[in-house]
């Protein structure tokens, strides 16, 4: 294998955050194995706002520090043009992103950026496992059934099971400047980003690892767990639907399923109980065997995970 170290460019977009989130996502990023990384904070807070000035006042201990690089944006953009901007500012050869709630396993950057050489490919992604505030997995995503790597295949599996996880995502930075980064959107950013890889011919490949650890519920704003949510999975729903050509009658229940699967539990937490009993009867007559599969399937993943995770702090 070609014996390299290029510059990997790693983006945080903070908004709202206290900068104790900031120390612990700019130590994980020092902590990596890997060595030549610059870190770009994307601070996303209204300039005139307490936040930007505590992230500005923190950030300042860096102000000699080359790998850490702090770029503010004249306004509050979103989450996806914060990131456009880290991508923009970036000078590495690969970009990776990182939540300033999520966290990287210390071997991350250097087991993808290898691979991504060894495969030679623009894009690749691995699986993420999800925590709650305690430290308890709460949720864990592989994706060992991706074994396609041609558009219609890929196409598919993100269609049915969501490819998807920003701190997985490794990019080639040409690759994903011209593709145009993400779109300016309150949700989904991250699905439509590899949608659009996918439909751009770009070379993708999947890494079968577990160094992406994300918070499913802490102290922080999560805009993704209110109206939001409900609003853009209707949103996402009727995009797929707009693919439903390239899908056979089983595929598209499968998709009218997971779909009905993620209102119910949106309806849940936003304690909208009528809808909520209403999506679940349907995610059963589109498809009651993955109702059956997927729940043993959700529960085994995650047993799995917690002893493999018990095993990690031992």
């Amino acid at each position: 294998m070609e014996n390299r170290q290029p510059l990997v460019s790693v983006i945080t977009p903070t908004y709202k955050r206290n900068p104790k989130f900031l120390e612990s996502v700019i130590s994980c990023v020092k902590g990596q194995t890997y060595k030549n990384i610059e870190h770009i904070i994307v601070d996303d807070n209204p300039p005139d706002s307490e936040y930007r000035k505590a992230v500005k006042e923190y950030m300042e201990k860096f102000a000699d520090d080359p790998s850490v690089v702090y770029v503010e944006n004249p306004k509050n953009m979103g989450a996806s043009l914060a990131r456009n901007n880290g991508i923009a500012a970036a000078k590495g050869e690969y970009i990776a992103f990182l939540d300033d709630d999520d966290h990287y396993w210390e071997e991350k950057t250097e087991a993808q950026v290898n691979f991504m050489i060894e495969n030679d490919c623009d894009m690749s992604f691995s699986n993420v496992t999800a925590m709650n505030r305690n430290g308890k997995v709460v949720d864990f995503r592989d994706y060992s059934f991706v074994v396609k790597y041609d558009k219609t295949s890929l196409l598919k599996y993100h269609l049915m099971k969501n490819l998807a996880g920003t701190a997985t995502f490794m990019y080639r930075t040409e690759a994903l400047k011209r593709i145009g980064g993400f779109d300016d959107m309150k949700m989904s950013q991250e699905y439509m980003l590899m949608l659009k890889s996918i439909e751009q011919g770009l070379k993708i490949r999947y890494l079968n690892r577990s160094d992406v650890c994300g918070v499913r519920d802490s102290e922080m704003e999560q805009i993704s767990q209110g109206m939001n949510k409900i609003r853009g999975e209707k949103r996402l729903f009727e995009i797929k639907k707009q693919y439903y050509h390239v899908l056979t009658l089983r595929e598209r229940m499968y998709v009218r399923f997971r779909h009905q699967a993620v209102m119910t539990v949106a309806y849940r937490r936003n304690k909208m109980y009528g809808k909520m009993l209403l999506s679940a009867f349907l995610m059963c007559v589109y498809s009651p065997l993955d109702c059956i599969y997927e729940m043993w399937d959700f529960v085994t993943k995650i047993l799995r995970r917690r002893k493999a995770e018990s095993k990690r702090d031992d």
